[in-house]
């Protein structure tokens, strides 16, 4: 995880654009209600996609072999 600091830079960073001028960009400027709704629920999908992909990708594939022996800091095991 971030330090707080870069958090709350994290945080104030599309303040900070928001509030800035758009210069000589030519066909810069807000985007449209649709476009902005469908980057939103893109990127919503792509995050509950990679959440998915990390939950299966890290639970345990089985129960660990018994071998006998009693783990006593080990939950589960003993």
């Amino acid at each position: 995880m971030a330090p707080p600091g870069y958090l709350l830079f994290l945080l104030l960073l599309p303040v900070a654009a928001s509030q800035t001028s758009a210069g000589s960009c030519s066909g810069c400027g807000t985007l449209t209600l649709p476009l902005l709704a469908g980057l939103v629920a893109a990127d919503a999908v792509m995050s509950l996609l990679i959440v998915g992909v990390v939950f299966v990708c890290l639970r345990p594939h089985g129960r660990p072999a018994q071998d006998g022996r009693v783990y006593i800091n080990m939950p589960g095991r003993g």
